[in-house]
C-alpha cells in the first residue's frame, strides 16, 4: 500500500510502498476513504510522543470501509463504514472497566503507538469495544474530522465541563480543536467567547457559534476584558492551543467556582507550566483535562450530528491528497489556515 512515512523525527517524508497491514484475533483492517491532518501529527513528527518508533506512518482521524475482520471480532463485519477514537481502550483494565476507555492503561492509539491513517490501509486493535458504526447520512471526511480535535472538545465541553445554556464559555485559541469546542458550546446554548491572535479565525469563530470575540494581539488585558464582558468571569474556559501563556489565561479569567478544561497539548519545554495555584485556592476552581473520548459516547454526538444541531462539516476548510501530507505535516505548528484539512485522496 502507499502511505506517508518518516524514518527520522524532524526528518524528511515522504510517500512509499510498504507491506498492507493484516488484521489480528482482535482487530479490523480498514480501507481509508478520509483522514484528518492534525497538530497532534506534527507533535509525534517533532519527537514528543514516546510511544512511536521509527519508521512510522502517522494518522489518526479516520473513516473508512472494513476489508477484513479477525476470527474474534463479533461486532462489525466487511464492508461496514466505520470511525474510531484516536485512543482506542483494550476493554479489561482497570480504567476500562470503569468505563474511561479513553485513558486506558494498555491503549491502541493508530498513528502513535502503531502505525497510522497517512495510508490506503490501517490496522485497528481492540476493534469490537471502539469502532463506531456511521449512519449513512455522514459522509467519510466528516466522520474522519471526529476522531481527535471533534471528539476531544465533545468531552471536554459536554463531560468534563458539564457546560449548560447561557453559561459564558471562553475557548484560547481558534484551532480545529478550539473552532470544534465553539461549535459544541453554541449548541448547548453556552455564551461564547473566541480568543485568538488571528482575526480571520475569529472572524470565522463568530460564524459558527461564538458571539464575542478577543484579539490577545490587540487586547490592553485578555483576562480583564473576558471578566469585564462575562460579569465577573467565565463558567468555563479552555485552553486549545496547549500554551504557558494560554493556560495562565484561561484559569485566570474564571470567575468563583469555574471550570478550567486543558485540550492543547504542551511542547515538552512547556509541559510543567506555572498555575495560579492562590486563584484554585480562593475561587474554589476546577481543572480538568480532555484526552480522546470513548466510542460508547459517540451515539449522542452522532445523533445531534444527524439532527442538524452540530455540523463539523463546516470546520473542513480544505481536502487535499495522501502527496501533500509530504509538504503540509512539517509546518502545522505555524497555524497559516483556517479549520482543518481532510485527506480524501489515498492513491
Amino acid at each position: 500500500m502507499r502511505a506517508a512515512v518518516y524514518e527520522s523525527f524532524k526528518g524528511a517524508i515522504s510517500i512509499q510502498n510498504v507491506p498492507d497491514p493484516k488484521s489480528q484475533k482482535d482487530s479490523v483492517v480498514i480501507e481509508l476513504k478520509a483522514s484528518g491532518l492534525c497538530l497532534s501529527d506534527w507533535h509525534g513528527w517533532m519527537g514528543h510522543d514516546k510511544d512511536i518508533k521509527i519508521p512510522h506512518v502517522p494518522g489518526h482521524e479516520l473513516a473508512g470501509v472494513i476489508t477484513e475482520v479477525g476470527s474474534n471480532v463479533n461486532r462489525f463485519k466487511i464492508g461496514d463504514r466505520v470511525t474510531v477514537p484516536f485512543v482506542s481502550g483494550c476493554g479489561h483494565c482497570p480504567e476500562c472497566e470503569s468505563g474511561n476507555h479513553q485513558i486506558c492503561d494498555n491503549q491502541f492509539q493508530p498513528g502513535f503507538t502503531h502505525w497510522g491513517s497517512f495510508a490506503q490501509f490501517v490496522s485497528i486493535n481492540y476493534a469490537d469495544i471502539n469502532l463506531v458504526k456511521l449512519p449513512d447520512e455522514i459522509e467519510f471526511a466528516t466522520a474522519a474530522s471526529l476522531g481527535c480535535r471533534f471528539a476531544t472538545s465533545f468531552r471536554g465541553v459536554v463531560d468534563q465541563a458539564k457546560t449548560i445554556a447561557d453559561e459564558w464559555l471562553v475557548v484560547h485559541g481558534c484551532g480545529g480543536v478550539g473552532l470544534s469546542a465553539i461549535m459544541i458550546a453554541n449548541s448547548l446554548g453556552a455564551k461564547v467567547i473566541a480568543v485568538d491572535i488571528d482575526d480571520e479565525k475569529l472572524t470565522f469563530a463568530k460564524t459558527i457559534g461564538a458571539i464575542i470575540s478577543v484579539n490577545g494581539s490587540t487586547s490592553k488585558d485578555v483576562i480583564e476584558e473576558i471578566q469585564e464582558i462575562t460579569n465577573g468571569g467565565a463558567h468555563v474556559s479552555i485552553d486549545a492551543l496547549g500554551h504557558p501563556d494560554v493556560l495562565l489565561n484561561s484559569v485566570s479569567c474564571l470567575r468563583k467556582r469555574g471550570r478550567h478544561i486543558q485540550i492543547g497539548i504542551m511542547t515538552p519545554t512547556h509541559t510543567n507550566s506555572k498555575i495560579p495555584t492562590d486563584l484554585i485556592i480562593a475561587k474554589e476552581l476546577e481543572l480538568k483535562g480532555s484526552h480522546g473520548m470513548q466510542a460508547f459516547r459517540y451515539e449522542e454526538m452522532l445523533n445531534m450530528i444527524s439532527d442538524g444541531k452540530l455540523m463539523p462539516e463546516l470546520l473542513i476548510s480544505q481536502k487535499i491528497g495522501l502527496q501533500d501530507v509530504v509538504e503540509e505535516l512539517p509546518v502545522m505548528h505555524e497555524f497559516n489556515s483556517v479549520g482543518v484539512k481532510m485527506i480524501t485522496s489515498f492513491s
